[in-house]
């Protein structure tokens, strides 16, 4: 889920001001330039908030050099990690020496480390942040039919977990619409395989009969966009999630709430897969500070318009699905 802008001086790339030493841990997020992030101003406070002299920082890569920096950032000694935005996910996972199962199946990665071996270990935790934020909001995806549009990273991300069968839990359907009709299908046919749920390809973005619509595409990041689909098709019952962070609420999300429908946006899927990255990484005691009480993150990702929806966290509540990295294979 994470997507970036060009790199700009480096204390504001940080959020947090950087340390005046040379034992500061630094991650990287491999972007391309036309991205927009929101990762530094979440996880740098994260960092700051756990004690971890830390930093997040966004670097454009072009395509044709992703696997020379996946391959030798690492003779940087104080370099800990990679955070892979969406237009590198699935290029990503072929330098990659072992992935985890959802990775695997979604074709894709969004973190990677190198192991003591010196192996490159990737993962992938957009599609368990999508679904605990479905939790989150009191959304089901079990037996329901689902429409995704886009067929990128983040797209197959999120199908791959909801194929997926977890506690006997699973989509009933998955359709993705993408004008790349031949990598909509691909994808589909991957996912189909690997999972065993329906999952196919549409020549339609037409909405209708779906129960949940995700938007995972580049459409609605500039805010002049048309929207991803007709809003007016869909139905009654129907939910909408938003993965895109520009512009929200955007015009789509403006969209199904007029016609009273639940739509929410792509924050939430963020903020739930904190504690993922963190675990991954090795801060154990940072990922379980997100678990007890994520209140600060949201509070600083959720634009003005939109704090009066942040759901207060109960001391007894937990609003983390109870998955650790160890737990996704």
């Amino acid at each position: 889920m994470t997507s970036c802008h060009p790199t700009p001086p480096l204390c504001q790339a940080m959020s947090i001001p950087p340390s005046d030493t040379d034992a500061t841990d630094v991650y990287l997020i491999l972007c391309d330039t036309a991205e927009q992030t929101l990762a530094p101003d979440l996880f740098n406070p994260a960092f700051a908030d756990a004690g971890l002299d830390a930093v997040l920082v966004a670097v454009p890569v072009e395509p044709r050099h992703l696997e020379a920096m996946i391959r030798t950032a690492w003779v940087a000694q104080n370099l800990k990690g990679l955070w892979v935005s969406p237009a590198h996910q699935t290029a990503a996972l072929a330098v990659l020496d072992h992935c985890s199962s959802l990775g695997r199946i979604a074709g894709a990665v969004n973190a990677i480390r190198r192991n003591a071996d010196g192996r490159l270990e990737g993962a992938l935790f957009d599609g368990v942040g999508f679904v605990a934020s479905l939790i989150y909001f009191g959304i089901s995806y079990a037996d329901q039919r689902v429409l995704i549009l886009g067929a990128g990273g983040a797209a197959a991300a999120i199908a791959a977990s909801l194929a997926r069968p977890a506690d006997a839990v699973c989509a009933a359907e998955i359709a993705f619409y993408d004008p790349d009709t031949a990598r909509a299908t691909a994808l589909a046919r991957r996912i189909a395989a690997a999972t065993g749920t329906p999952v196919h390809a549409v020549s339609s973005h037409d909405p209708a009969g779906f129960d949940l619509v995700v938007h995972a595409s580049a459409l609605g990041r500039p805010a002049s966009d048309a929207l991803p689909c007709d809003v007016a098709r869909m139905e009654t019952h129907a939910c909408v999630l938003d993965t895109v962070l520009n512009n929200q609420p955007s015009a789509l999300l403006r969209a199904a709430r007029a016609r009273g429908l639940q739509a929410q946006p792509g924050f939430e899927m963020l903020v739930q897969q904190t504690h993922l990255y963190l675990d991954f990484f090795g801060h154990t005691e940072a990922a379980g500070m997100v678990r007890r009480d994520a209140s600060p993150l949201r509070q600083r990702l959720y634009p003005q318009a939109l704090q009066h929806e942040i759901q207060p966290q109960l001391p007894s509540e937990s609003q983390f699905s109870p998955f650790t990295f160890s737990s996704l294979g």
